[in-house]
């Protein structure tokens, strides 16, 4: 009995100290959570007033607390701020992971370093998303160019302008009051102007002639001889009429024809002097891609070198309803099971769902001197039921010899 006793000691020490040597082969292991052994006494059936007779391992423990937060540099990179973890695809195995060190494959797609797809919900375009958990993909190449179609174009004119005596001709300044320019894109991309000249017509009327040029400052057609728009101003300086005004024009350099849309709402007539007071375009040039961010509601933002940002969707979280029941796997991942319950998926900092801290990730949450303290415990206990056995095993040497 008292072999038996102290095998099931040596066992139980050897069972701790895997477990802490596994806790410290990953103490640098991205959010990994560290683990403890338990266990639990034995005793005879039916005794009563008997030593009992060993112990056996109850189960493994995992602490499942945040690791501090690590600052890598790479934008890809997340860190889940609170509850959730990261859903992976895995050989089309759905697991989890609280390792958010991504990266993109050749044709865009977020993955894990082990080589899992991340899933989440793909943007659909106009800010929309899917429905179904599916991968990410990120336009890694270069983004189209979009012609000009609206220009927002508010001015500040000045109501001391006198009124032109000659008729308006863009080369002889002194028959308009100001003149300014505004980019204009065509379809292949050419940042073209169109130059607008303003001319004071009195009784708060102002004529506004536009002339398209190319990107080299060619003019594009004849000089206009009527105005685009006719802006009209009340007696405090608010327009009141002649917006918007579209221009068409023929480029003549390849591009497809435009019909680009002025909208003067914000401009204003006062005593003071001209200013552009803002400018807004819906057109721009091709791009190419620059790099991608995590936001903290797990919005995946991919910018370009003209300065667009392009959505391609939303990171998804999974929480359960007793995540200490997930089962750990190879590669830093868990499965579900039967005691983790199946998981509720949402975006993240909604529902039970944490949020994500970019360009940082996880760390261990294993705690490096007090494992080191554990594994002298277990040593101990390990070398003491090892002298017990050894013991025993000379006492039946000498009951043999008798």
């Amino acid at each position: 009995m008292t072999l038996q006793t102290a095998l099931s000691g040596l066992l139980g020490a050897q069972t701790g100290l895997n477990t802490v040597s596994n806790d410290l082969a990953n103490a640098s292991t991205t959010a990994f959570k560290s683990q403890t052994a338990l266990f639990e006494d034995v005793y005879p059936a039916n005794a009563t007033n008997t030593p009992g007779i060993g112990t056996a391992t109850e189960g493994i423990s995992s602490d499942l607390t945040q690791g501090n937060l690590t600052s890598t540099g790479n934008s890809l990179d997340a860190a889940i701020q609170g509850n959730g973890y990261f859903i992976v695809s895995n050989n089309g195995s759905q697991q989890y992971t609280r390792d958010g060190a991504f990266q993109l494959t050749s044709s865009g797609q977020l993955e894990t370093l082990n080589g899992a797809t991340v899933q989440g919900y793909a943007s659909t375009g106009g800010g929309g998303l899917a429905g179904a958990l599916g991968p990410i993909t990120i336009n890694t190449g270069s983004v189209a160019a979009n012609p000009t179609a609206n220009l927002g174009t508010a001015f500040s004119l000045n109501s001391g302008d006198t009124v032109p005596t000659a008729t308006f001709s863009p080369t002889d300044s002194t028959s308009y009051n100001e003149t300014t320019s505004v980019t204009t894109y065509d379809s292949l991309g050419n940042a073209n102007k169109a130059q607008l000249y303003f001319v004071n017509q009195g009784s708060n009327q102002w004529a506004v002639y536009a002339q398209p040029q190319l990107a080299n400052g060619t003019n594009v057609g004849a000089a206009p001889t009527t105005p685009m728009a006719t802006l009209t101003f009340s007696s405090s300086g608010a327009l009141t009429s002649g917006s918007p005004a579209t221009l068409p024009v023929t480029w003549g350099n390849g591009a497809a024809n435009s019909n680009v849309t002025f909208n003067f709402t914000g401009t204003t007539l006062a005593a003071q002097s001209f200013a552009v007071a803002g400018v807004t375009n819906d057109g721009y040039a091709a791009g190419s891609y620059s790099g991608t961010t995590i936001s903290s509601n797990g919005s995946i933002e991919s910018t370009y070198s003209n300065g667009q940002t392009v959505s391609a969707g939303k990171l998804a979280l999974a929480n359960f309803i007793n995540a200490e029941g997930l089962t750990p796997a190879t590669g830093n991942v868990y499965t579900a099971s039967s005691t983790s319950g199946q998981p509720v998926v949402n975006t993240p900092g909604t529902g039970l769902a944490g949020t994500l801290s970019g360009g940082e990730l996880e760390s261990s949450n294993a705690s490096t001197s007090s494992l080191l303290v554990s594994l002298i415990q277990y040593q101990q206990a390990y070398q003491a039921n090892t002298s017990v056995i050894q013991t025993e095993q000379q006492d039946s040497q000498r009951l043999v010899q008798i």
